[in-house]
């Protein structure tokens, strides 16, 4: 999406982008696809791929950072940060075409390629000092991983109220609290972590809370969230009087919350990139079975009832990619995409629930099979309704936009 002469805009995609979602395609086939028929029914079998307590195994894990290492050699697995830390600069829109681009060739370890939750975002380019050379740069070349340890047991979308706290003793921060649901904290080499370091009543709701870098070996694992569709990814983080030095302090103390929330559009193009893709995926895969498939005679897709399930995700998913196309243009222009950024995530990852739901229902028994990626992907879908806001969180600052909400 680029601006034209006239003022405009066109959807058109340019020449530089074009070349970036070839090399993409051909990287794929030329470096993922092997790793990932090496690693055989370690990866298509979740039982032979994850331990007993859902860690993914030695070859799964190892299979992903080497797909992540060689993206970043070729420059693509952190493009979107700027040159002067490894990235290459790309623009918003051309980040959400690559990760749409990714996603519509369906499921699978396609998806390392480039930076996810485990890779360097916005919150990270605050690092100073040595942090910029222990953390920030070896994490866009993958050979770092980082996790975002915000959400707590009893703190998710109402992320001020969270219980986790970091007090000054000397030169050093004291940590105690507990994190849920965080993703890679399996495997991370460090998180960002976020703790309240000045109580609400002196500073107000969004105030007095910091993130801190903290290292594997300085927190302990709880118990693994093997929630369904991602089994094996996320887990809590247990902290008990972890000791972090002043140096660790990422950003500005107690001002983490709004350095957090200003980076939330990416994230939220990121998923809404993807919902697109995989619906893109998703219908083309069930196109060619009901033209395939008979029933009565004639393909299944002349019944009406299977046809309009397509046209209706084809009409959505087609909606979901121009509002996603015009939150990367505004988010080029320097613009606030607050709402955008909400109307992106609700509608693409609804849009992705009803088509893969849909795709589930029209394949029918086969729609359920294990080797087939519909299940997979409608798992996948309902975690994308939850993660990064949920539903009911989108709506919300939609409404509030609007001027309906206080």
């Amino acid at each position: 999406m680029s601006t034209n002469d006239s003022g405009g805009v066109s959807f058109g995609v340019d020449g530089e982008t074009q070349l970036i979602l070839d090399s993409l395609d051909e990287f794929v086939a030329q470096e993922v696809e092997p790793i990932v028929d090496e690693l055989g029914d370690v990866y298509t079998n979740p039982r032979k791929g994850h331990r007993e307590d859902g860690r993914w195994t030695d070859e799964l894990l190892e299979a992903r950072e080497e797909i992540r290492r060689r993206s970043a050699e070729a420059g693509f697995y952190a493009m979107n940060l700027p040159e002067d830390i490894g990235g290459e600069d790309v623009s918003p829109v051309t980040w959400y075409r690559a990760k749409k681009h990714l996603a519509s060739h369906g499921p699978g370890m396609a998806r390392y390629v480039l930076a996810g939750p485990e890779g360097p975002k916005p919150l990270l380019l605050q690092a100073e000092g040595d942090q910029v050379e222990r953390y920030l740069e070896p994490t866009v070349r993958a050979e770092k991983s980082t996790a975002f340890a915000q959400t707590e047991p009893g703190a998710g979308s109402d992320s001020p109220n969270m219980e986790t706290t970091a007090r000054k003793e000397g030169d050093e921060w004291v940590l105690d609290g507990r994190k849920q649901w965080i993703t890679n904290a399996p495997y991370a080499d460090f998180v960002q972590l976020f703790a309240r370091t000045t109580p609400q009543e002196e500073v107000g709701r969004y105030g007095g809370i910091t993130c801190f870098i903290v290292e594997r070996e300085e927190y302990e694992l709880g118990s693994f969230n093997n929630a369904v569709g991602s089994v094996g990814s996320q887990a809590e983080i247990v902290l008990n009087d972890v000791r972090v030095p002043e140096e660790r302090v990422l950003g500005d103390v107690d001002g983490a919350f709004y350095a957090a929330m200003e980076f939330l559009s990416l994230g939220r193009l990121e998923l809404g990139a993807e919902a697109v893709g995989y619906s893109e995926f998703l219908l083309e895969e069930v196109t060619e079975y009901v033209t395939e498939r008979e029933a009565f005679g004639r393909s299944i897709g002349d019944f009406q009832q299977v046809s309009a399930k397509l046209a209706r995700g084809k009409a959505k998913t087609y909606a979901a990619d121009a509002a996603g196309l015009k939150l990367a243009w505004k988010m080029a222009q320097d613009e606030r995409t607050v709402m955008d950024s909400s109307v992106l995530k609700w509608f693409a990852t609804n849009v992705m629930w009803e088509v893969a739901d849909a795709a589930v229902q029209v394949n029918g028994a086969n729609g359920l099979a294990e080797e087939n990626p519909y299940m997979d992907l409608l798992h996948q879908a309902r975690i994308l309704r939850i993660v990064e806001g949920t539903d009911e969180i989108q709506l919300n600052t939609i409404a509030k936009s609007m001027g309906v909400m206080d």
